[in-house]
């Protein structure tokens, strides 16, 4: 019998004082603690894009390594609304796992319910609100909406008990307010590098790392679509010039990253 991918998750133990996270391509990652709590961010399934925007190639790139229908995890969490991020079609497939609550900023609300997410398993944030579930405490923090079609973007610090701080940027364009994120004193930055459709580029990802000072950057958001493609290597050199105490790591998709602060 083939294992699944989230599968193996849900079975692989986490050290204590650690976070695992899987990365699924583009936005999406799966996180999960060492008490078992799972928290889903930003997870695109399918290949509604290339659907929806025919006029530019976003057929997707990365292998779907995850059908919708086996997502299992304790919190969904959606950056913004945009379908790379908000994705239906992954969405409406979780409608029936009732233990799932789902998080957003304001737009997501309305999305969710499309997808027949009952409203009593929504809960909206917005910069610096703050929602508790078993060991997770994740913060919404400020992130510059990328265009007139969601003016809600936020990004996430998650931290599971007394583990490791990991911030998320989402989609954002640049703007002095992400550098209050350094008041959380993050360990781990996941950020986008792409540049385009106003994103960080990796240049300016590279110095929002030198301004809150994470030992570690991942980059992302650069994979998925081969007409918002961007090379990992210009944050990687990026980093070096600007923020030459933060340690660049590339992650591969679908594989177990293992973080600790220490």
């Amino acid at each position: 019998m083939n294992t699944t991918l989230m599968s193996t998750i849900r079975s692989f133990s986490v050290p204590k004082k650690c976070v695992a996270l899987w990365w699924l391509g583009q936005n999406g990652y799966i996180f999960k603690s060492p008490e078992g709590t799972s928290v889903a961010v930003d997870l695109y399934l399918s290949d509604s894009c290339a659907r929806a925007y025919p006029e530019i190639n976003l057929r997707r790139q990365v292998p779907i390594l995850m059908p919708p229908e086996e997502v299992q995890v304790d919190i969904y969490a959606c950056t913004h609304s945009h379908l790379d991020h908000l994705d239906p079609e992954t969405i409406s497939s979780l409608k029936h796992k009732d233990a799932v609550a789902f998080v957003g900023p304001g737009e997501c609300y309305s999305a969710f319910q499309k997808c027949g997410i009952e409203q009593s398993r929504i809960h909206t944030v917005w910069p610096r609100a703050v929602l508790e579930k078993k060991d997770l405490r994740l913060t919404a923090t400020f992130a510059l909406p990328t265009d007139s079609t969601d003016l809600n973007h936020v990004g996430f610090l998650l931290q599971f008990g007394n583990g490791p701080k990991v911030y998320i940027t989402g989609d954002t364009d640049h703007h002095p307010l992400l550098y209050s994120t350094a008041e959380q004193k993050p360990d781990l930055m996941i950020t986008c590098i792409n540049g385009g459709f106003n994103n960080l580029s990796h240049w300016e990802a590279a110095d929002l790392a030198a301004k809150i000072k994470p030992k570690v950057a991942i980059p992302c958001h650069y994979d998925m679509f081969p007409d918002n493609s961007a090379d990992p290597h210009q944050f990687e050199v990026s980093l070096k010039q600007l923020a030459d105490k933060t340690a660049y790591c590339q992650l591969r998709h679908g594989e177990p990253f293992v973080f600790t602060r220490e």
